[in-house]
């Protein structure tokens, strides 16, 4: 059975037939067990995609099926799905196991059942002897975490997430991207993930859609997002990448100034956009592209430069602690077999 399946769904706000879509027609599918991940920027839909799962919100046409059954029309009390926000929403004056019991005391289950079902989604979650603590006395990490634990209490089909690690310093998002995660994969859950971040989207998916401006930009694995953007919008906005314009020759290789590439795939001849992930960059090459290094910064494991060339301004970062470069020195750039795509300029 599938997790959820979107049927051309639009969404249109307001009863006016010549308002703007906010969602224009879109079909993907959330296999069951897998986590999905829709990304994009501010206004593309994600959020009203997400909401249209829970059924907080209902589409102006198309279907919605999850496990099997159309729930287009129903409520989000009769789609057996729980929903964790970005703001946690715990009530403040309750303790921990009492936050995570609410859902289960309103749908009538007995105290002692509610007891032990929320300990033991507390236990999952790591937050064993918190019990009695109010969510004020938690930090920001174990605030989710409770959040979290209310979620899974209710053994939802299905699990959504509208931006969970926002609120949370670095060092806690990476931490808690690897406990949802984890907890996806032990429990088998069917998960639909929104965020604007293109790291946590590329540490915890099995699938990503990126959405832009109402509509699907692309959709797939994680590898293939980032290794093989269709669109220049998907390459710039799935990790950092630099646009070059290029010429597709006839023998299939594609010119880029003085460097030609070997595209995985057949490219037609003439103008094209080639689309370079700094990583992809070598320094030094016996034969490349003449660059004079403007800026050189250390940061840590990896070093940052931007040099001059024949193609303009180009970015790099280079692990190579061992042969740092200063400012002014002249090398050549010569471009890895991975990170490099032939793109094009339309979403």
């Amino acid at each position: 059975m599938s997790g959820i399946v979107f049927k051309d769904i639009t969404k249109r706000y307001g009863t006016d037939p010549r308002a703007p879509l906010a969602v224009k027609g879109i079909s993907f599918e959330v296999p069951e067990g897998t986590l999905t991940t829709i990304l994009g920027p501010s206004g593309c839909g994600k959020t009203t995609t997400l909401r249209m799962i829970a059924g907080l919100e209902s589409p102006t046409s198309g279907s919605i099926v999850m496990g099997g059954r159309d729930v287009t029309t129903l409520g989000p009390a009769d789609r057996n799905v729980s929903m964790m926000f970005q703001s946690y929403a715990l009530f403040p004056h309750m303790n921990v196991i009492e936050n995570v019991g609410y859902g289960l005391r309103m749908s009538g289950v007995k105290k002692e059942e509610t007891t032990s079902r929320a300990r033991e989604a507390l236990r999952g979650v790591g937050l064993v002897g918190f019990d009695e603590r109010l969510p004020s006395e938690l930090s920001g990490g174990q605030q989710q975490r409770v959040a979290l634990a209310r979620a899974l209490v209710l053994e939802p089909a299905v699990l959504l997430f509208d931006e969970p690690l926002s609120n949370l310093d670095a060092r806690l998002r990476r931490e808690m991207r690897e406990e949802i995660r984890a907890i996806q994969q032990r429990l088998r859950l069917t998960v639909a993930y929104v965020t604007h971040d293109q790291s946590e989207a590329l540490a915890v998916s099995d699938q990503i859609i990126v959405m832009d401006h109402g509509v699907i930009a692309q959709r797939g694995t994680p590898e293939a997002l980032y290794g093989k953007p269709e669109s220049e919008f998907v390459a710039g906005f799935m990790g950092e990448a630099m646009v070059f314009p290029a010429v597709a020759q006839p023998d299939g290789r594609v010119a880029l100034g003085p460097l030609t590439l070997a595209p995985r795939y057949n490219v037609p001849p003439g103008v094209v956009k080639v689309a370079v992930r700094p990583e992809a960059w070598q320094i030094g090459a016996a034969v490349g592209l003449d660059a004079r290094c403007t800026k050189s910064t250390y940061l840590g494991s990896f070093y940052e430069y931007n040099f001059d060339t024949a193609l303009g301004s180009v970015f790099v970062v280079s692990s190579d602690l061992s042969h740092p470069l200063a400012v002014g020195a002249q090398t050549t750039l010569a471009l890895a077999s991975h990170g490099v795509s032939v793109v094009t300029g339309a979403a």
